[in-house]
């Protein structure tokens, strides 16, 4: 399974490293990245099978052709080393090649890792030669991430993003270099458990299935792994009166739910994981009421005690059966918090190390400075729901608070929304959407990527690479961008002007009156025309994104001092704060012991260390806002 990087013209090629198993690793987002590349490069549309259509699908055959010859080209803007003034950019073509046969094995691997699944019988867990396939949630989350961290044109899928469920929280566990397990620690399993099982036990609701939606259905399982109550007939022969057990799941029902929601890869691997839960007393077994003849496999784990009362043993197992029935411990339900009030967990200061989450779209500094790099080497950590209404105590203290309030509430797509409803009454709207605007402008700017199947057709006529193609539409796509937000917000009299510093609006204008007049002799009059756009170059661009920052960290500090201090005080607010907890995945569900790693593993197997870190979709938290708000505002 060979790779080819060819770097502006210089080549290189290596091969793919993969496990035991033989699947791409991922810790080094091989696996992930391949998948992600292969849909933007597929067009999903409907396909046909057995008298059915599934939209949004893709068959074997194309999948393998498209993996036969998969480019992924990727342009970068920086400084130029020899003349910082100057805009260079960088282009990386990477190109995979593999046989049919490659192609369907690694398609199977996506299957394992519940990012497709079989559109005529989603319970099938092969990749056939002749099927129709389609994203589960999982892989729109990881397709959503993977999209905005490269600064993919990705309008051909956007219908997926809308008519699909799509994982609001993935819970990713860190993997040794040597080997890509994943790295076991008891904080680690903590932190896995207490996903799993959710703040409150997850009960189905029993309602008609024709009133609830897909969407409504996954969300209420991706709250936890179903549970149901069991009862245990007596048996006089066997001395075993009548047991009635809480707080139960099948086994394979926690399979299912380990692969859909974590980076979990697989049955076997997820059956380790709930072997583990086991070693560790969080779970134990209830039944397994199997035949003699039905075939029975069985996980065991082994590791060190921890010595005095610990309920952790040196081995675990878990049994992967139709009939077997688990449950959760006295241990699990003190460690699942379950039995505080509300659901809550831990205060911040009895432990020393949180889950670390990370926004798939939110990837930039907040107030415009230096960019920031969460790749899973740099994670970092956001400030809880809890604190956005504390800290009035001194005037310092509150100046800084209404900063890291800001911060977290244009992270939280429920509380952005709201806070644009809130700025909209006060007439003051266009103070947040410049800042949105700027902030996708910037990180649309240093990157930009595409993907497709490298035909030979397209081989022998082209003479431009993918990745030069997809610069230039990208180009023209940054100046349209440039000239509607100076168009929008800066320019005299326009739909949504700022009020702003008049030192900066007349540095932004000077320019722009240098630059028009140097471009096209043509004198400026206040508006950027499209003509005038249309000559400037990537240095120019760069120098009014500098501009723009400048703006941008003006009415962030306006925004700050002004409008939130009034904005946590609504009433509205103060209604959503329980709605963002229910899923914000901080200081208020999942707490690590003292013992988790606050840092990434190290660079040596020996020095690595376990951790995890969850990922939201906007996309999928969005929506869910959306429904909440409906919901409330039909209640009466």
């Amino acid at each position: 399974m060979p790779s080819q990087a060819d770097h502006d013209g210089q080549a290189s090629s290596h091969m793919m490293k993969t496990t035991k198993r033989g699947r791409p690793y991922l810790k080094s987002q091989d696996t992930l990245d391949l998948f992600a590349t292969l849909i933007v490069s597929l067009q999903l549309g409907p396909h046909k099978q057995f008298f059915r259509t599934f939209p949004n699908s893709f068959t074997t055959d194309e999948a393998a052709q498209n993996l036969a010859s998969l480019k992924f080209s990727q342009s970068n803007r920086g400084p130029d080393p020899r003349e910082p003034t100057r805009v260079v950019t960088t282009t990386t073509t990477t190109t995979f090649s593999m046989t049919r046969d490659m192609a369907k094995a690694m398609s199977q691997h996506f299957m394992d890792a519940r990012l497709i699944e079989n559109a005529t019988d989603p319970t099938s867990n092969l990749f056939k030669d002749r099927g129709v396939y389609m994203l589960t949630p999982k892989g729109l989350h990881v397709l959503e991430r993977f999209i905005s961290k490269n600064g993919i044109n990705a309008d051909h899928i956007h219908q997926v993003f809308v008519s699909q469920p799509i994982c609001i929280k993935l819970l990713h566990l860190e993997r040794r270099s040597a080997d890509d397990e994943i790295i076991v620690s008891q904080s680690v399993i903590t932190a896995l458990f207490r996903r799993f099982v959710g703040r409150q036990p997850n009960y189905p609701v029993q309602s008609n299935s024709a009133t609830v939606d897909q969407f409504q259905r996954y969300n209420e399982r991706s709250k936890g792994v179903y549970l149901f109550d069991h009862t245990e007939r007596p048996q006089p022969l066997l001395g075993k009166g009548l047991q009635h057990h809480r707080h139960c799941f099948q086994a394979v029902t926690a399979l299912e739910w380990l692969c859909d929601f974590t980076s979990v890869v697989g049955r076997e691997e997820a059956a380790e994981m709930a072997a583990q839960f086991v070693r560790f007393g969080l779970i134990t077994l209830v039944s397994d009421k199997r035949k003699n003849n039905d075939s029975a496999i069985i996980f065991t784990v082994r590791g060190s005690t921890t010595g005095g009362n610990s309920v952790v043993s040196q081995q675990g197992e878990f049994r992967c059966t139709a009939k077997a029935i688990y449950k959760i411990t006295d241990e699990g339900r003190r460690l699942a918090h379950w039995d505080n009030p509300h659901g809550a967990h831990d205060s911040p200061n009895a432990s020393s190390s949180h889950l670390p989450t990370e926004r798939s779209s939110v990837e930039d500094s907040i107030e415009g400075g230096e960019k920031k790099v969460p790749d899973e080497a740099k994670l970092h950590r956001r400030t809880s729901v809890i604190q956005l209404n504390s800290g009035h105590n001194a005037a310092d203290k509150s100046k800084e608070s209404n900063t890291t309030r800001l911060r977290y509430i244009l992270e939280e797509p429920a509380l952005r929304s709201l806070f644009r409803e809130f700025l909209r009454s006060n007439f003051c709207e266009e103070n947040l959407s410049f800042w949105l605007d700027v902030q996708d402008f910037k990180r649309k700017f240093n990157i930009t990527s595409s993907a497709a199947a490298a035909t030979p057709s397209s081989r022998s006529t082209s003479r431009s690479t993918p990745g030069q193609v997809a610069m230039e539409k990208h180009h023209e796509s940054l100046i349209n961008t440039a000239s509607a937000i100076y168009n929008t917000y800066l320019a005299p009299s326009s739909s949504c002007e700022l009020n702003i510093d008049h030192n900066l609006r007349n540095e932004m204008t000077k320019y722009l009156e240098d630059t028009v007049t140097g471009l096209g002799g043509k004198a400026f009059q206040g508006h950027i025309e499209p003509e005038q756009a249309n000559a400037f170059n990537a240095t120019q661009l760069q120098k009014m994104i500098q501009l723009y920052a400048r703006i941008q960290t003006h009415v962030f500090r306006l925004m700050a001092t002004d409008s939130v201090p009034k904005y946590i005080k609504t009433p509205k607010f103060l209604a959503l704060r329980n709605w963002v907890e229910e899923f914000d995945p901080t200081e208020s569900e999942i707490t690590q012991l003292a013992s988790g790693p606050s840092a990434p593993p190290g660079l040596s197997p020996q020095e690595e260390t376990g951790g995890a870190y969850i990922t939201i979709s906007q996309q999928a938290s969005e929506r869910e806002h959306r429904q909440a708000a409906a919901v409330q505002a039909s209640t009466p």
